[in-house]
Parts: C-alpha cells; structure tokens; sequence
C-alpha cells in the first residue's frame, strides 16, 4: 500500500480536522523520517513524516506530483474518511484471491527452491504427492506449473513486487 506523506503541524486557524492518534498505532523511527502504522477501524493506515509526529497536533497531507500520485492521493482519501468516521472504501489495488494464492505459492516455490528442494519435490509440497506422477514428469503439466511459480517467485525477489502497486500489473 503506498504511503501517504504528512507534512509539518498546520496552524491552528486552518479547517478543523480529527486529530490523528499516533498512541493507538506503532511509530518508528527510520533513516529517512519517522513511520508510523495508525489502525482505525479494522483498517490500517501507513503514514511517514519527517519530523517525529506530535500527540495533539494537526497535520496536511503533502502528496508530490510524481509516478505515485494516484496511489497516494488514494491513501490520503482513505485515511481523511476513516478520520471522519466514514468507511474508507476498498484498497487501491486488491488483488484477487486467485492472484494471491498465485504469489503466495510462488513465494513457497522460490523459498523451497533456495533450499536446495528438486522441482518434484516442490510440485509435491505445493500440489500433494497424490497428484505427481511416477512416470513422465518431465512432461506432466504440474511439472511445467512449478517451474513457472520458481520463475515468478524468482521475479518478485528480483524486485517484481513493486509492480503489485504500479498500474497495468499485467505480468508477474
């Protein structure tokens, strides 16, 4: 989820906003700023600033011009409704479940390949032994299947995840 940049406190004379609760989240502190993880409702909201946030100030969203102001803008607006009581709506990109089982298995792929594990004994862990063949692997489906989860998994190490958020994700 893309992270939404608050700037400095604004004024007190500025249209009265619901303060933002850094207390009822987690706040770190980073090489570049301060990060912090604000749960309102059953939703979580990531925000970075920085300068360390104040309990009791009121801030502005500072969303750049940039490849990810849709993204951001989005976050923003999510989190402006969850502040005002509102629901926030759906995330910006939600995967499907299919997709997420994709990459969830391509991610246990990846993890057993590094392992040292064969392709027949990933194919085996992801899919069950039942379903593997004790004769012509080299051309079963499953077979084919697996090396491409490797192949995707090995993309996302690569740094592929960052097309999950970018639009027209079309590949893996």
């Amino acid at each position: 989820m893309p992270v939404a940049t608050i700037a400095l406190p604004v004024s007190t004379g500025a249209a009265s906003q619901p303060l933002l609760d850094f207390e009822a989240g987690e706040v770190r502190r980073a090489p570049d700023g301060w990060h912090a993880v604000l749960r309102i409702g059953a939703v979580d909201h990531r925000v970075w600033s920085k300068e360390p946030p104040a309990v009791g100030a009121r801030y502005a969203a500072e969303l750049p011009f940039d490849g990810d102001f849709e993204e951001r803008g989005f976050a923003a607006r999510r989190l402006w409704r969850a502040m005002n009581g509102r629901t926030a709506g759906p995330a910006f990109r939600d995967l499907s479940k299919q997709r997420r089982e994709r990459l969830s298995e391509a991610l246990r792929a990846i993890d057993a390949q590094i392992a040292g594990s064969t392709y027949r004994a990933i194919a085996e862990a992801l899919f069950g032994k039942k379903c593997i063949p004790d004769r012509a692997w080299k051309t079963h489906d499953l077979r084919s299947r697996t090396v491409r989860l490797v192949q995707t998994g090995v993309a996302l190490v690569r740094g592929g995840y960052r097309r999950l958020l970018r639009p027209g994700r079309s590949g893996e």
